[in-house]
């Protein structure tokens, strides 16, 4: 079980992008999380994720709290896939760096043997995502977040990531969380489907 209790972020003095939001996510559960932009989304997600420092509130994995260190059981993939590769090493690496991803996988989401050899620079937006995703997918991932990682792709290769992600997901009882503004995706992959103003306390 995912819970968040009463959390809130701001940015410097702004005010808060985040304020008082609870929510519980259960082992297994596909939960699409909706809202316009500027609500605090990815926000959320940066934070569960442990990018973003705990200012009000409590995170919890289990009833205990999240790793500072080691490999993160709450995995974050972005809307735009450059900021998960390390441009100093080639895609392999950085896929080898989470878990050694089966080819099965990689054939499944329609990436070439050959882009593992290339660096980041050398690859598609669409094809670093799907490396992207891959490496998300690690078997010690407990909450997957995805954040609008299809919103600019063609609607024949949606379907073939997000027919990896839930075989995945379901297999491995994976949280997940879909971050979208696209309501009939969210009702195509989502068991529950919630609005980020609707969480707050």
């Amino acid at each position: 079980m995912l819970e968040v209790r009463n959390l809130s972020y701001r940015y410097g003095a702004d005010v808060p992008v985040l304020q008082n939001i609870s929510l519980q996510v259960a082992a297994g559960e596909r939960l699409a999380l909706l809202g316009p932009s500027g609500r605090g989304k990815s926000t959320l997600a940066l934070l569960l994720a442990g990018y973003l420092p705990l200012q009000e509130g409590a995170i919890t994995l289990d009833g205990a709290p999240l790793p500072q260190d080691g490999y993160h059981p709450i995995q974050l993939i972005y809307q735009h896939p450059e900021k998960a590769m390390d441009p100093r090493w080639k895609v392999g690496e950085s896929l080898r760096e989470a878990w050694d991803v089966p080819q099965v996988l990689l054939t499944d989401i329609g990436a070439a043997p050959d882009w593992l050899t290339r660096w980041p620079h050398e690859l598609s937006g669409g094809q670093l995502q799907r490396l992207s995703i891959l490496r998300a997918l690690s078997p010690q991932t407990r909450v997957l977040i995805a954040d609008e990682i299809t919103a600019s792709l063609d609607p024949i290769t949606q379907a073939q990531i997000w027919s990896v992600i839930l075989r995945e997901t379901e297999k491995n009882h994976t949280m997940l969380i879909a971050i979208t503004h696209n309501e009939a995706l969210a009702a195509r992959i989502a068991t529950r489907t919630v609005h980020i103003d609707a969480l707050r306390g």
